[in-house]
């Protein structure tokens, strides 16, 4: 059976064993199932909330077909499918799509918090207008008080609403905190006529700190079933940043270089994936600076990174290769080069991004945003780029 990574615990799951979920009716005569907390899905995922129980699918020689079935102790009809591991219900035709699996990681103060809410924003405002795509949280675990809706609101309201920063996000108990889900539906021309795909993203927004031990981030399953990464690296702590821009006084304690983050990332994908010493990691990675806004006044408003790619339902390959190769040569200009060095040497494919999630400068002694608000630069491009590699998304000539 085909194997697919559950975007919830980040298993590898086997579709013909998804289980299915009771709905809460009940067949005449018989009781309703009653809501319960599972721990095992708690630990897995992060998820507390009292749930309705889940059961293995019916015997069957071609189990993947099977899109209802009995609830063996109410009765009652279900088609609500359910991870096997983590028993988390599964977006609507999840069997039936080979969704890519796009995970994220990030070091220390590297603005991870900060860049996964206003993609979260801009990918159901801007990003599916562009699209034209239908963009929403997929699962029951997006819902109800706590939830990652609440957290993806609260923080959407101090950057948008109030203009403020918030706090570096906690460390996750045991390397575990709920998954920000969402699918992506887009309609596409296929021999001559409209077809809809969908597509799962899932963002797991791990704390920094939780970076700095080799343990932790082999506990990490999502970076080992992601088909594709998205590493967020802190500009402020390559070699020569201190000399040529303004850094926080935060950002010049308890941190540590890319390239740290970078080696651990790698040691974790060749043992997980049994990568031998003479080949390349195969999973494409979007190496991506962040707070790049530091860098403005220093290049100036005529310099290649500051222009935007061009508009359009696509991702504009040309652009991306030619921020990678500025962005490369910036990298030697601060005597960084040492992370190019390491990604060619362990990568099959890498490509740089410079982003800024705030599109300004913050004021970071006071955590306030710029007085003119969130104006979020290129934070798409990361994103894009592994789409149109998974044929999600189509990209320009290049």
């Amino acid at each position: 059976m085909s194997k697919v990574a559950c975007p919830y615990c980040y298993h590898r799951i086997d579709l013909g064993k998804l289980r299915f979920q009771c709905t809460g009716r009940a067949s005449p005569g018989r009781d309703r199932c009653k809501r319960a907390i599972d721990e095992d899905r708690q630990r897995l995922t992060g998820f507390g909330s009292a749930a309705l129980p889940t059961f293995p699918p019916p015997e069957s020689r071609n189990p993947i077909a099977a899109r209802t079935a009995p609830c063996p102790d109410c009765g009652t009809s279900t088609g609500i499918r359910a991870c096997p591991v983590c028993r988390t219900p599964l977006p609507a035709n999840f069997a039936d799509s080979r969704s890519p699996l796009i995970g994220m990681v990030g070091g220390k103060n590297a603005g991870k918090t900060v860049y996964t809410t206003v993609l979260a924003h801009e990918l159901r405002n801007n990003i599916r207008r562009r699209f034209a795509a239908d963009i929403w949280f997929a699962g029951d675990q997006q819902g109800g008080i706590g939830s990652v809706s609440d957290w993806l609101a609260d923080y959407e309201q101090a950057l948008f609403g109030d203009s403020r920063l918030f706090e570096t996000t906690a460390s996750a108990a045991d390397g575990i905190k709920v998954p920000l889900v969402l699918q992506w539906r887009q309609p596409k021309r296929s021999f001559g006529r409209e077809v809809h795909n969908t597509t799962t993203l899932s963002f797991y927004d791990a704390a920094g700190e939780d970076m700095t031990t080799q343990e932790f981030v082999n506990a990490q399953a999502y970076l080992t079933s992601a088909d594709g990464l998205i590493v967020l690296l802190d500009p402020f702590q390559l070699k020569g940043s201190l000399d040529r821009i303004s850094v926080p006084e935060a950002s010049r304690r308890d941190t540590e270089p890319p390239i740290n983050v970078l080696t651990r990332i790698t040691e974790l994908l060749r043992s997980s994936q049994g990568v031998s010493a003479r080949r390349k990691i195969t999973t494409p990675i979007a190496v991506v600076f962040s707070k790049f806004d530091a860098f403005f006044p220093m290049l100036g408003d005529d310099h290649p990174l500051l222009k935007a790619p061009s508009p359009g339902a696509k991702y504009d390959e040309a652009h991306g290769k030619d921020t990678d190769e500025h962005l490369r040569a910036l990298l030697t200009d601060l005597d960084a080069d040492d992370i190019d060095t390491h990604l060619r040497s362990h990568y099959k494919k890498y490509r740089y991004f410079a982003v800024s999630s705030l599109g300004a400068e913050p004021d970071y002694d006071r955590n306030r945003v710029d007085p003119r608000g969130v104006r979020p630069f290129r934070v798409d491009e990361p994103l894009l780029w592994l789409l149109g590699l998974f044929k999600v998304v189509e990209r320009s000539a290049s």
